[in-house]
């Protein structure tokens, strides 16, 4: 655990170090947030705070994998060479994000990139990271259920809609938690934490390092999105945090424990759901005050900083509670 630790301080003063040059560029190209007028009222003040900060959580996982690899390269290869298509599952993700941030942010393309491509981008990614563990490190079909402590072992005509649509459902689970200052990126931080735990636990000693690496680059980047945030991660950001936690949890052969330590991402998606229907069904009647639900609590009185203080409490117990049902 030794290194585990000195490659987590890595990928955090990366990311920090890495957060102090690149967020001035980011600014003097004016590379800002976009606040819609129907959003809260008092984001329309974030308006031009740097954004696309996710390309800084990108460059401090991969500074943190060049160190790991390297480390294990003379002590044990195998641990050392799976840290990579890890690397690139993660970065492909941040990737699609990116193209999104780049046409809405520098090409002025207000839609960004559009819903089809996304969708068709981040697909793409999940069958070959799911064909990866398949046939790359012939990690089985088995599926561990929580609390039961039980192995299923499903169909791989199942097995492969089901981890790809585990992938696209939390990638774009954090992209919706992701909409006040710090808070997709604790969320993330608590939920990758608790999957490192069960990689100790497990003995998985690739997820052990990588899940480090992940929490160190969420950490030094949090120094400057909190609030008041300097940067926003945009969806280069949430896109390649979600498909971190799915990645992990779907080496773990854990993708079912997700409902439990990343039900706050699960319920933002779903307050989204019951808004638009709820909307349509009432013929413009609102359930809640404003979707995803961290925007129903802020607009009903609940500072920034409160919102992001309970949803992390109420994440760090549910990792707890997930913990506990390995």
């Amino acid at each position: 655990m030794y290194f585990q630790t000195r490659i987590l301080f890595v990928s955090f003063l990366a990311t920090v170090i890495l957060a102090i040059f690149i967020i001035p560029i980011l600014r003097k190209f004016k590379i800002g947030q976009i606040e819609r007028d129907e959003g809260p009222q008092s984001h329309l003040g974030k308006k031009g705070t740097p954004t696309m900060g996710g390309i800084i959580i990108a460059l401090g996982i991969i500074v943190g994998t060049i160190g790991g690899y390297i480390y294990y390269s003379s002590t044990d290869p195998v641990v050392g060479n799976k840290l990579f298509p890890l690397l690139l599952i993660s970065i492909g993700f941040g990737i699609i994000g990116f193209i999104d941030d780049y046409k809405k942010l520098v090409l002025k393309n207000t839609k960004g990139l559009k819903p089809s491509s996304k969708m068709l981008g981040l697909l793409i990614i999940s069958v070959l990271y799911t064909l990866y563990l398949l046939r790359g490190i012939n990690l089985g079909t088995a599926t561990i259920i929580p609390f039961l402590k039980k192995q299923l072992v499903l169909p791989a005509l199942v097995y492969i809609p089901f981890a790809i649509l585990v992938m696209l459902g939390t990638t774009n689970a954090v992209n919706l938690t992701d909409g006040i200052d710090g808070l997709s990126t604790s969320v993330a931080a608590i939920i990758t934490t608790c999957l490192t735990v069960i990689a100790i636990i497990l003995d998985v000693k690739e997820i052990v390092v990588f899940g480090s690496i992940i929490v160190g680059a969420c950490l030094g980047f949090l120094i400057f999105n909190l609030n008041t945030a300097k940067v926003f991660m945009g969806d280069t950001g949430s896109l390649l945090l979600g498909g971190v936690i799915s990645a992990i949890a779907l080496y773990l052969q854990m993708p079912l424990i997700l409902i439990i330590i990343a039900a706050i991402p699960v319920v933002e998606t779903i307050s989204v759901v019951l808004q638009v229907v709820y909307f349509k069904k009432t013929g413009g009647k609102r359930l809640f005050k404003m979707a995803p639900l961290h925007h129903h609590f802020e607009l009903s009185g609940w500072g920034e900083n409160k919102v992001v203080s309970i949803f992390c409490i109420f994440t760090l117990m549910l990792c707890i509670i997930g913990l506990c049902s390995i």
